[in-house]
């Protein structure tokens, strides 16, 4: 038995002394595709679930480049492009799935995100011969319409959704203010503008009814205002006020005088410096006076003078 753990011993010391490239790791064994997919699949689930889009995102581009063409991954990334605004990107994920029909109003709403309000029409056109009861796109068609200014067509579509919608739903009051600022915009257009027009002036009016809509990358100012603006310009300005906050106590701004502007060089480099010692060696003829003599004091009446004698009693 002591021979046994003995040989053990030896043995193990023997492995532990060995050199590192002694050593030979045993090559890892590949996981299956199928193994793979089913653990990108449950991060993303888990990734999608937090609401961590980004890293949802990367997930998907790993599953891709396993299986170029999963379509639920491709649908997937699509849907989290959409939802993180990377409208640019999910474009050619959309042109690259074109087959499918059912990414068409994802392809809308991209176009209408994007500005390109001609496109987003065509698809809007192309998905309502298919489906005409589609609340998406009765909903995409409204905003659409408002942004094109066509005001009515955005109101009916509005009052359409509204009826059909649940009253106590999220969609209720998005299609209320939606529908309050197409019927506001449509009632300035045909009341509230007219009305404004006739409270101007007459001159104004007549300016604005003869002039040409401006263009839209024109600068120029019509002549009322800029009539205005030049005798805005011609008028005197108005001094400006120094604020009190800013003045220190005790001072009047206009009355106190200004301090002295070398007050924060040395005296030695002073322009006034050596003024007052010039002026006191000058009297007394250069004798240098002392503090507090008068040049120009009267001596005192002598008492051995016989006029400057006070008057006393007389000698008998």
């Amino acid at each position: 038995m002591a021979r046994e753990k003995t040989q053990v011993s030896s043995n193990t010391k023997a492995h532990l002394n060995r050199k590192p490239e002694a050593r030979k790791l045993q090559p890892k064994q590949d996981v299956p595709i199928s193994e793979r997919l089913k653990r990108l699949f449950a991060s993303l689930c888990a990734q999608i679930d937090g609401g961590h889009f980004t890293n949802a995102i990367k997930t998907c581009n790993k599953i891709l480049r396993v299986e170029p063409a999963d379509k639920d991954a491709l649908q997937t990334k699509l849907f989290l492009l959409l939802q993180t605004e990377q409208y640019e990107t999910a474009l050619p994920l959309i042109k690259h799935d074109s087959d499918n029909p059912e990414n068409l109003f994802e392809r809308a709403y991209a176009l209408y995100r994007l500005h390109h309000e001609p496109e987003a029409d065509s698809a809007l056109s192309e998905i309502k011969q298919t489906e005409k009861e589609h609340r998406g796109v009765l909903h995409l068609e409204a905003q659409l319409n408002y942004r094109q200014a066509s005001y009515q067509t955005s109101v009916d579509l509005y009052s359409e959704l509204l009826e059909t919608a649940e009253p106590q739903s999220e969609e209720y009051s998005d299609v209320l203010t939606n529908l309050t600022a197409s019927q506001k915009h449509l009632d300035f257009i045909n009341k509230d503008f007219l009305r404004a027009l006739d409270a101007l002036p007459a001159m104004i009016a007549s300016v604005l009814e003869s002039s040409p809509p401006p263009a839209q990358t024109s600068t120029s100012v019509p002549l009322a205002v800029s009539a205005q603006i030049e005798d805005e310009s011609a008028a005197p300005k108005k001094a400006r006020k120094t604020r009190t906050s800013r003045v220190p106590k005790g001072v009047v701004p206009g009355v106190t005088h200004p301090p002295d502007p070398e007050r924060w060089l040395k005296k030695t480099e002073r322009s006034n410096y050596g003024a007052g010692l010039k002026k006191r060696r000058g009297v007394g003829g250069g004798g240098g006076a002392t503090q507090g003599a008068v040049a120009d004091a009267t001596p005192a009446p002598s008492r051995s003078s016989g006029g400057g004698q006070s008057k006393g009693k007389k000698k008998k």
